[in-house]
C-alpha cells in the first residue's frame, strides 16, 4: 500500500498543478474531511467545491511538491503554492505541510498546515502584518471564505 498511496499523493498535486479540480477530488473519498488554517474543517462536496473554487479563480498559479511519503494507514507531503490573491493581487508564496489518511485507495483524511501570519502578510498586507497572529483576524478570514465558498456553490448551482 505504501506505493499506492504514495501514487495517490503525486497524483493529487498534478492535477493540482494542472489546476484539475476535479482529477484532486476523485483522490478523495465522498465524506473526505479537509482541514487547514483559513477554510477550517470541509467535509465531502465542500471540500470538494473548495478546490473547484480556488483553481478555478487561481490566477498564475504554480504548484511545487516534494517530500511525498506514505504508509498503509497515513501520507505526507511539502508542497508550495504561488499565486496572486485578492483585489490587489498580491503575490502569495505559501509554504504547506500536509497530512493524509487513507481508506479503501481514497484520501479520507487531508489536513494542511501553514503558518497563518506569514500568509496573512503576504495575502492581506497591513492588515495581515499587524493581526494576523490575532484569533480575531483568522476568524474573519475564515468567514470570509467560508461566505465565499457558499457563493461559489450557489452560482453553480443556478447556473443551467
Amino acid at each position: 500500500m505504501t506505493d499506492t498511496h504514495r501514487a495517490l499523493i503525486e497524483r493529487f498535486y498534478q492535477a493540482f498543478q494542472r489546476r484539475d479540480a476535479e482529477a484532486m477530488i476523485a483522490c478523495y473519498s465522498d465524506d473526505v474531511v479537509f482541514d487547514d488554517p483559513v477554510f477550517g474543517r470541509l467535509q465531502g462536496q465542500d471540500a470538494g467545491d473548495m478546490w473547484r473554487m480556488l483553481v478555478g479563480r487561481a490566477e498564475q498559479l504554480q504548484v511545487s511538491v516534494d517530500q511525498v511519503a506514505a504508509d498503509a494507514d497515513q501520507g505526507q507531503a511539502h508542497w508550495l503554492a504561488r499565486y496572486r490573491f485578492g483585489p490587489k493581487q498580491r503575490l502569495v508564496v505559501n509554504d504547506c505541510q500536509a497530512r493524509f489518511g487513507f481508506r479503501d485507495g481514497l484520501i479520507c483524511r487531508h489536513r494542511d498546515s501553514f503558518d497563518f501570519w506569514r500568509w496573512s502578510r503576504q495575502a492581506l498586507g497591513v492588515p495581515g502584518r499587524l493581526l494576523g497572529w490575532s484569533p480575531m483576524l483568522r476568524s474573519k478570514v475564515r468567514a470570509q471564505a467560508l461566505r465565499g465558498l457558499r457563493a461559489f456553490q450557489a452560482k453553480v448551482i443556478s447556473e443551467p
